[in-house]
Protein backbone atom coordinates (compact mmCIF):
# COMPACT_ATOMS: atom_id res chain seq x y z
CA UNK A 1 0.00 0.00 0.00
CA UNK A 2 1.57 3.26 -1.11
CA UNK A 3 0.99 6.74 0.31
CA UNK A 4 1.49 10.07 -1.35
CA UNK A 5 3.09 12.94 0.49
CA UNK A 6 2.10 16.45 -0.51
CA UNK A 7 4.65 19.29 -0.54
CA UNK A 8 2.82 20.97 2.34
CA UNK A 9 3.02 17.78 4.40
CA UNK A 10 6.70 17.42 3.60
CA UNK A 11 7.31 20.94 4.84
CA UNK A 12 5.41 20.18 8.03
CA UNK A 13 7.33 16.95 8.55
CA UNK A 14 10.73 18.59 8.02
CA UNK A 15 10.58 22.05 9.61
CA UNK A 16 14.36 22.09 9.90
CA UNK A 17 14.76 21.94 6.13
CA UNK A 18 16.54 25.19 5.09
CA UNK A 19 14.49 25.32 1.90
CA UNK A 20 11.24 25.40 3.86
CA UNK A 21 9.69 28.89 4.34
CA UNK A 22 9.87 29.08 8.13
CA UNK A 23 8.03 31.61 10.30
CA UNK A 24 11.06 33.92 10.48
CA UNK A 25 11.44 34.00 6.71
CA UNK A 26 7.75 34.66 6.17
CA UNK A 27 7.87 37.43 8.77
CA UNK A 28 10.80 39.04 6.96
CA UNK A 29 8.97 38.91 3.63
CA UNK A 30 5.91 40.47 5.24
CA UNK A 31 7.99 43.29 6.72
CA UNK A 32 9.63 43.99 3.37
CA UNK A 33 6.27 43.97 1.61
CA UNK A 34 4.69 46.36 4.11
CA UNK A 35 7.74 48.59 4.48
CA UNK A 36 8.41 49.07 0.78
CA UNK A 37 5.69 51.73 0.25
CA UNK A 38 6.97 53.73 3.22
CA UNK A 39 10.51 53.43 1.91
CA UNK A 40 9.41 54.82 -1.44
CA UNK A 41 7.61 57.69 0.31
CA UNK A 42 10.69 58.75 2.27
CA UNK A 43 12.01 61.23 -0.37
CA UNK A 44 8.64 62.96 -0.61
CA UNK A 45 8.27 63.05 3.18
CA UNK A 46 11.76 64.50 3.53
CA UNK A 47 11.05 67.25 0.99
CA UNK A 48 7.70 68.01 2.65
CA UNK A 49 9.47 68.30 5.98
CA UNK A 50 12.17 70.51 4.51
CA UNK A 51 9.93 72.80 2.45
CA UNK A 52 6.82 73.15 4.62
CA UNK A 53 7.10 71.82 8.15
CA UNK A 54 10.49 73.27 9.08
CA UNK A 55 9.62 76.85 7.93
CA UNK A 56 6.26 76.55 9.69
CA UNK A 57 7.93 75.62 12.98
CA UNK A 58 10.44 78.46 12.56
CA UNK A 59 7.59 80.88 11.89
CA UNK A 60 5.79 79.76 15.05
CA UNK A 61 8.98 80.30 17.07
CA UNK A 62 9.44 83.74 15.50
CA UNK A 63 5.90 84.72 16.55
CA UNK A 64 7.00 84.56 20.20
CA UNK A 65 10.00 86.83 19.64
CA UNK A 66 10.35 90.58 19.36
CA UNK A 67 11.92 90.22 15.94
CA UNK A 68 12.49 93.55 14.22
CA UNK A 69 15.04 94.90 11.75
CA UNK A 70 17.59 95.17 14.56
CA UNK A 71 17.79 91.38 14.89
CA UNK A 72 17.65 90.33 11.24
CA UNK A 73 21.33 89.38 11.14
CA UNK A 74 20.92 86.94 14.05
CA UNK A 75 17.23 86.44 14.74
CA UNK A 76 17.95 83.84 17.39
CA UNK A 77 19.16 86.58 19.73
CA UNK A 78 15.85 88.47 19.55
CA UNK A 79 14.23 88.74 23.01
CA UNK A 80 11.24 86.60 23.84
CA UNK A 81 7.98 88.46 24.07
CA UNK A 82 5.64 85.56 24.84
CA UNK A 83 2.13 86.25 23.58
CA UNK A 84 2.87 89.94 23.14
CA UNK A 85 2.72 89.80 19.34
CA UNK A 86 -0.60 87.97 19.50
CA UNK A 87 -2.02 90.53 21.92
CA UNK A 88 -1.02 93.34 19.57
CA UNK A 89 -2.58 91.53 16.60
CA UNK A 90 -5.96 90.90 18.27
CA UNK A 91 -6.20 94.26 20.02
CA UNK A 92 -8.89 95.59 17.71
CA UNK A 93 -9.01 98.97 19.44
CA UNK A 94 -5.40 99.67 18.43
CA UNK A 95 -4.33 100.58 14.88
CA UNK A 96 -2.56 97.24 14.20
CA UNK A 97 -5.48 95.08 15.31
CA UNK A 98 -8.05 97.34 13.66
CA UNK A 99 -6.30 97.16 10.30
CA UNK A 100 -5.91 93.38 10.62
CA UNK A 101 -9.63 93.00 11.38
CA UNK A 102 -10.52 95.14 8.36
CA UNK A 103 -8.24 93.05 6.17
CA UNK A 104 -9.83 89.87 7.53
CA UNK A 105 -13.36 91.03 6.67
CA UNK A 106 -12.27 92.12 3.18
CA UNK A 107 -10.67 88.70 2.65
CA UNK A 108 -13.78 86.84 3.85
CA UNK A 109 -16.10 88.78 1.51
CA UNK A 110 -13.67 88.44 -1.38
CA UNK A 111 -13.25 84.70 -0.79
CA UNK A 112 -16.98 83.99 -0.59
CA UNK A 113 -17.73 85.92 -3.79
CA UNK A 114 -14.78 84.46 -5.68
CA UNK A 115 -15.55 80.86 -4.70
CA UNK A 116 -19.23 81.31 -5.54
CA UNK A 117 -18.55 82.77 -9.00
CA UNK A 118 -15.79 80.26 -9.79
CA UNK A 119 -18.00 77.34 -8.83
CA UNK A 120 -21.03 78.71 -10.68
CA UNK A 121 -19.16 79.47 -13.92
CA UNK A 122 -17.24 76.21 -13.80
CA UNK A 123 -20.34 74.09 -13.16
CA UNK A 124 -22.52 75.77 -15.80
CA UNK A 125 -19.78 75.58 -18.42
CA UNK A 126 -18.94 71.96 -17.62
CA UNK A 127 -22.60 70.91 -17.88
CA UNK A 128 -22.96 72.72 -21.19
CA UNK A 129 -19.79 71.10 -22.52
CA UNK A 130 -21.21 67.61 -21.96
CA UNK A 131 -23.22 67.86 -25.19
CA UNK A 132 -21.55 66.86 -28.43
CA UNK A 133 -21.16 69.73 -30.89
CA UNK A 134 -18.59 70.92 -33.35
CA UNK A 135 -15.69 72.73 -31.76
CA UNK A 136 -16.24 71.34 -28.26
CA UNK A 137 -12.63 70.21 -27.89
CA UNK A 138 -11.34 73.61 -29.00
CA UNK A 139 -13.55 75.42 -26.48
CA UNK A 140 -12.45 73.10 -23.68
CA UNK A 141 -8.82 73.87 -24.42
CA UNK A 142 -9.59 77.59 -24.75
CA UNK A 143 -11.32 77.74 -21.37
CA UNK A 144 -8.27 76.23 -19.65
CA UNK A 145 -5.87 78.92 -20.90
CA UNK A 146 -6.38 81.30 -17.92
CA UNK A 147 -5.59 78.47 -15.50
CA UNK A 148 -2.56 77.31 -17.50
CA UNK A 149 -1.00 80.77 -17.86
CA UNK A 150 1.65 81.82 -15.33
CA UNK A 151 0.23 84.15 -12.71
CA UNK A 152 2.54 87.04 -13.53
CA UNK A 153 1.86 86.91 -17.27
CA UNK A 154 -1.89 86.72 -16.74
CA UNK A 155 -2.24 89.38 -14.06
CA UNK A 156 0.16 91.88 -15.64
CA UNK A 157 -2.03 91.77 -18.76
CA UNK A 158 -4.99 92.79 -16.63
CA UNK A 159 -2.90 95.62 -15.16
CA UNK A 160 -2.53 97.12 -18.62
CA UNK A 161 -6.23 96.56 -19.34
CA UNK A 162 -7.24 98.39 -16.15
CA UNK A 163 -5.12 101.47 -16.87
CA UNK A 164 -7.01 104.73 -16.42
CA UNK A 165 -6.00 106.57 -19.60
CA UNK A 166 -5.38 103.92 -22.24
CA UNK A 167 -6.74 100.71 -20.71
CA UNK A 168 -9.03 98.42 -22.67
CA UNK A 169 -11.65 98.27 -19.89
CA UNK A 170 -12.21 102.03 -19.81
CA UNK A 171 -12.07 102.18 -23.60
CA UNK A 172 -14.93 99.69 -23.90
CA UNK A 173 -17.04 100.91 -20.96
CA UNK A 174 -16.59 104.65 -21.48
CA UNK A 175 -15.61 105.31 -25.10
CA UNK A 176 -17.61 102.62 -26.89
CA UNK A 177 -20.55 101.58 -24.69
CA UNK A 178 -20.83 104.89 -22.76
CA UNK A 179 -21.78 103.06 -19.57
CA UNK A 180 -19.62 105.26 -17.35
CA UNK A 181 -19.64 109.05 -17.36
CA UNK A 182 -15.84 109.23 -17.14
CA UNK A 183 -12.93 106.79 -17.13
CA UNK A 184 -12.68 104.92 -13.84
CA UNK A 185 -9.70 104.22 -11.63
CA UNK A 186 -9.65 100.44 -11.29
CA UNK A 187 -6.38 99.89 -9.44
CA UNK A 188 -7.00 102.42 -6.64
CA UNK A 189 -10.01 103.27 -4.51
CA UNK A 190 -13.14 101.18 -4.07
CA UNK A 191 -13.01 99.84 -7.63
CA UNK A 192 -9.84 97.93 -6.77
CA UNK A 193 -11.93 95.31 -4.98
CA UNK A 194 -13.97 94.63 -8.12
CA UNK A 195 -10.85 94.57 -10.27
CA UNK A 196 -9.25 92.01 -7.97
CA UNK A 197 -12.42 89.92 -7.93
CA UNK A 198 -12.68 89.93 -11.73
CA UNK A 199 -9.06 88.90 -12.19
CA UNK A 200 -9.24 86.14 -9.58
CA UNK A 201 -12.48 84.69 -10.95
CA UNK A 202 -11.09 84.80 -14.49
CA UNK A 203 -7.98 83.00 -13.27
CA UNK A 204 -9.71 80.44 -11.01
CA UNK A 205 -12.94 79.34 -12.67
CA UNK A 206 -11.22 77.02 -15.22
CA UNK A 207 -10.04 74.88 -12.30
CA UNK A 208 -13.64 74.43 -11.16
CA UNK A 209 -14.63 73.73 -14.77
CA UNK A 210 -11.95 71.03 -15.05
CA UNK A 211 -12.90 69.29 -11.78
CA UNK A 212 -16.65 69.37 -12.42
CA UNK A 213 -16.16 68.15 -15.99
CA UNK A 214 -14.18 65.19 -14.67
CA UNK A 215 -16.91 64.45 -12.14
CA UNK A 216 -19.60 64.50 -14.81
CA UNK A 217 -17.88 61.61 -16.61
CA UNK A 218 -18.89 59.27 -13.76
CA UNK A 219 -22.63 59.95 -14.07
CA UNK A 220 -24.31 57.23 -16.18
CA UNK A 221 -26.08 58.56 -19.25
CA UNK A 222 -28.88 56.08 -18.64
CA UNK A 223 -30.08 58.23 -15.74
CA UNK A 224 -30.61 61.20 -18.04
CA UNK A 225 -32.29 59.02 -20.67
CA UNK A 226 -34.69 57.57 -18.11
CA UNK A 227 -35.44 61.03 -16.70
CA UNK A 228 -36.06 62.37 -20.20
CA UNK A 229 -38.49 59.54 -20.92
CA UNK A 230 -40.32 60.33 -17.67
CA UNK A 231 -40.73 63.92 -18.85
CA UNK A 232 -38.06 65.66 -16.75
CA UNK A 233 -36.70 68.84 -18.28
CA UNK A 234 -33.11 70.02 -18.30
CA UNK A 235 -33.40 72.00 -15.07
CA UNK A 236 -35.04 69.08 -13.30
CA UNK A 237 -32.31 66.73 -14.50
CA UNK A 238 -29.63 69.10 -13.21
CA UNK A 239 -31.39 69.46 -9.88
CA UNK A 240 -32.30 65.80 -9.35
CA UNK A 241 -29.39 63.99 -11.04
CA UNK A 242 -26.40 66.19 -11.78
CA UNK A 243 -26.00 68.16 -8.54
CA UNK A 244 -26.64 65.20 -6.18
CA UNK A 245 -24.18 63.08 -8.15
CA UNK A 246 -21.57 65.86 -8.00
CA UNK A 247 -21.91 66.36 -4.25
CA UNK A 248 -18.65 64.53 -3.30
CA UNK A 249 -16.76 66.39 -6.03
CA UNK A 250 -18.21 69.76 -5.03
CA UNK A 251 -17.36 69.22 -1.37
CA UNK A 252 -13.67 68.86 -2.18
CA UNK A 253 -13.77 71.55 -4.86
CA UNK A 254 -15.30 74.21 -2.61
CA UNK A 255 -12.80 73.49 0.16
CA UNK A 256 -9.81 73.71 -2.20
CA UNK A 257 -11.10 76.92 -3.78
CA UNK A 258 -11.68 78.44 -0.35
CA UNK A 259 -8.18 77.65 0.89
CA UNK A 260 -6.52 78.79 -2.33
CA UNK A 261 -8.46 82.04 -2.46
CA UNK A 262 -8.04 82.92 1.20
CA UNK A 263 -4.28 82.39 0.97
CA UNK A 264 -3.80 83.95 -2.45
CA UNK A 265 -0.87 86.33 -2.48
CA UNK A 266 0.36 86.39 -6.08
CA UNK A 267 -2.73 87.92 -7.68
CA UNK A 268 -3.09 91.02 -5.44
CA UNK A 269 0.68 91.51 -5.23
CA UNK A 270 1.16 91.55 -9.00
CA UNK A 271 -2.01 93.59 -9.55
CA UNK A 272 -1.39 96.33 -6.95
CA UNK A 273 2.24 95.99 -5.92
CA UNK A 274 3.55 96.07 -2.37
CA UNK A 275 0.88 98.48 -1.10
CA UNK A 276 -2.63 97.22 -1.87
CA UNK A 277 -5.53 99.69 -1.68
CA UNK A 278 -7.62 99.60 1.48
CA UNK A 279 -10.62 98.17 -0.39
CA UNK A 280 -8.54 95.24 -1.68
CA UNK A 281 -6.30 94.72 1.35
CA UNK A 282 -6.30 90.93 1.50
CA UNK A 283 -4.86 89.36 4.61
CA UNK A 284 -2.01 87.67 2.74
CA UNK A 285 -0.72 91.02 1.46
CA UNK A 286 -1.44 92.63 4.83
CA UNK A 287 0.77 90.08 6.61
CA UNK A 288 3.47 90.64 4.01
CA UNK A 289 3.37 94.39 4.64
CA UNK A 290 3.45 93.84 8.41
CA UNK A 291 6.53 91.66 8.02
CA UNK A 292 8.61 93.01 5.14
CA UNK A 293 7.52 96.64 4.92
CA UNK A 294 7.44 97.60 8.59
CA UNK A 295 10.19 95.05 9.40
CA UNK A 296 8.22 93.65 12.32
CA UNK A 297 8.62 89.96 11.64
CA UNK A 298 7.40 88.91 15.07
CA UNK A 299 4.01 90.52 14.60
CA UNK A 300 3.79 89.24 11.03
CA UNK A 301 4.57 85.71 12.19
CA UNK A 302 1.87 85.96 14.87
CA UNK A 303 -0.64 87.05 12.23
CA UNK A 304 0.38 84.10 10.06
CA UNK A 305 -0.13 81.67 12.94
CA UNK A 306 -3.56 83.16 13.64
CA UNK A 307 -4.44 82.76 9.98
CA UNK A 308 -3.29 79.14 10.08
CA UNK A 309 -5.42 78.42 13.14
CA UNK A 310 -8.46 80.05 11.54
CA UNK A 311 -8.10 77.98 8.37
CA UNK A 312 -7.63 74.80 10.39
CA UNK A 313 -10.80 75.48 12.36
CA UNK A 314 -12.82 76.32 9.24
CA UNK A 315 -11.52 73.22 7.46
CA UNK A 316 -12.33 70.98 10.43
CA UNK A 317 -15.86 72.37 10.80
CA UNK A 318 -16.45 72.07 7.05
CA UNK A 319 -15.27 68.45 6.98
CA UNK A 320 -17.47 67.53 9.96
CA UNK A 321 -20.55 69.15 8.42
CA UNK A 322 -20.02 67.60 4.99
CA UNK A 323 -19.30 64.14 6.44
CA UNK A 324 -22.53 64.26 8.46
CA UNK A 325 -24.43 65.38 5.36
CA UNK A 326 -22.89 62.53 3.38
CA UNK A 327 -23.86 59.95 6.02
CA UNK A 328 -27.44 61.25 6.24
CA UNK A 329 -27.73 61.19 2.43
CA UNK A 330 -26.50 57.59 2.34
CA UNK A 331 -29.07 56.58 4.96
Amino acid sequence: MTSTVTPEAAVRKNPSDPAAPGPRRRRGERIRRIGLPYLLLLPALFLELLVHLVPMVIGIVMSFKELTQFYIRDWGTAPWTGFGNYKVSVDFSAPVGKSLLHSFFVTVVFTLLSVAFCWLLGTVTAIYMQDNFRGRGFLRALFLIPYALPVYAAVITWVFMFQHDNGLVNHVLHDQLHITSKPSFWLIGDNSFYALLIVHVWKGWPFAFLIVMAGLQNIPKELYEAASIDGAGMLQQIRRITLPSLRPVNQVLVLVLFLWTFNDFNTPYVLFGRAAPEAADLISVHIYQASFVTWNFGTGSAMSVLLLLFLLVVTGVYLVITSRGRRSADV
